[in-house]
């Protein structure tokens, strides 16, 4: 695969993107996962990239994270946040949003980014997050989807719809500036 200088310029820009979101956070009380916007960072991602950029991409994001720089939901950072509570969510993204960026179409259309990431990147990224839950907390699957999934499923739909307005809007800001 080549890389050009925008190539890798769009997927540095993508990872710091990534970064920065991800201490724009909160928690919920009843729950270790935080609300992040770093899931609309992973959208956009996905839609301005190629998937194996965007797996490349959120590749080098984890890596930094498990080497120890803040660069995880909150702030946080280490190798032992993939094995915790919310690694499942870590780990999905890197399966996740490549499937996204794959199904995305070859021209920027909102309808169609919007459909991928809510009907596919949510219920996806939910699994992850549920078996991690399910398994390191050992809570049963109902307790999982109060944990994991029913309270962000509002959030995460209107961050899909961001994601999808900015990816079609630099997407066609990268073209015209071909």
């Amino acid at each position: 695969m080549d890389l050009t200088a925008r190539d890798m310029t769009k997927m540095a820009l993508c990872v710091a993107f990534c970064c920065v979101t991800a201490y724009i956070s909160f928690p919920l009380p009843f729950t270790p996962g935080l609300v992040t916007a770093l899931t609309l960072a992973l959208g956009v991602t996905a839609f301005v990239l190629t998937p194996k950029q965007t797996f490349m991409a959120l590749l080098v994001y984890v890596l930094l994270g498990c080497i120890g720089l803040p660069v995880f939901v909150g702030g946080t950072a280490g190798f032992g946040k993939l094995f915790g509570p919310t690694g499942g969510y870590i780990i999905a993204w890197l399966a996740v949003y490549p499937i996204i960026s794959a199904l995305k179409g070859a021209t920027p259309n909102f309808k169609r980014y919007a459909l991928v990431d809510i009907v596919v990147g949510i219920p996806l990224t939910y699994v992850g997050g549920l078996i991690s839950m399910m398994l390191v907390m050992d809570v049963s699957l109902g307790a999982a989807l109060v944990m994991a999934v029913l309270p962000y499923i509002p959030g995460d739909i209107i961050k899909c719809l961001m994601a999808a307005f900015l990816g079609v809007k630099v997407n066609e800001a990268l073209e015209r500036g071909r």
